[in-house]
């Protein structure tokens, strides 16, 4: 089933060493089927050059499995519980990428004084309290803490992004990761000025609403 959506799913993981994202077999990527709402998921501790669209699991977002014969990853119930509760959601992304988990490591929410944290994050990026790892709670506290953003750091363990799409959230991974490396540098050098809100949602709106080709 969903052949395609496997398909997508297993390219768009080979972006995330690609870009620097991930380490090893950390971190994963899942896709909401919009027909079906059936979601693809990343297999437990599989090296992303073994990944093959076959390995896939297809779930059901209660969380039964429809196809699939390898055990799940470590982190589908936390993908889980945001499809749930965020029906305009069609992608998550989690990574443990250097700058942003830094972030997250002193619970420290990367703030919009860049512009391009103004477009295409629209505001702060949160930082989420600490949640245990292999049940519900890390999902429960980023659909709790998360608001408008696409992006969120949870304290002690690493990012989190969602999107309409899957890619759309491997954007906004790749793009919290990169504005975290700028703002780690920047504060070595002081306190970077900050952007009148008034500004960060223009900023955000025109980058929404009139960047690219429509």
């Amino acid at each position: 089933m969903l052949e395609a959506l496997r398909e997508e799913v297993c390219q768009l993981h080979l972006e995330l060493p690609k870009n620097n994202l991930v380490a090893w077999t950390a971190g994963n990527l899942s896709a909401r089927d919009p027909d079906t709402g059936l979601v693809v998921i990343k297999p437990s501790g599989v090296r992303y050059e073994d990944l093959t669209p076959d390995l896939f699991l297809l779930m059901d977002v209660d969380g039964r499995l429809v196809e699939g014969t390898l055990k799940k990853s470590s982190d589908a119930d936390t993908h889980l519980v945001i499809y749930r509760h965020r029906p305009d959601v069609g992608g998550v992304v989690h990574t443990h990428s250097t700058f942003a988990t830094a972030f997250a490591a002193v619970g420290r929410p990367i703030p919009p004084v860049l512009t391009a944290i103004c477009d295409e994050f629209g505001g702060i990026i949160p930082c989420g309290e600490y949640a245990k790892i292999g049940g519900l709670e890390i999902g429960q506290e980023v659909v709790r803490s998360i608001g408008d953003s696409r992006a969120i750091l949870m304290k002690n363990h690493g990012v989190f992004t969602i999107g309409p799409t899957p890619l759309a959230a491997l954007k906004s991974a790749v793009m919290v990761e990169d504005v975290a490396r700028t703002l780690f540098y920047a504060y070595q050098l002081g306190e970077p000025g900050s952007i009148p809100e008034e500004e960060v949602l223009r900023a955000h709106g025109r980058y929404v609403n009139e960047y690219g080709q429509g």
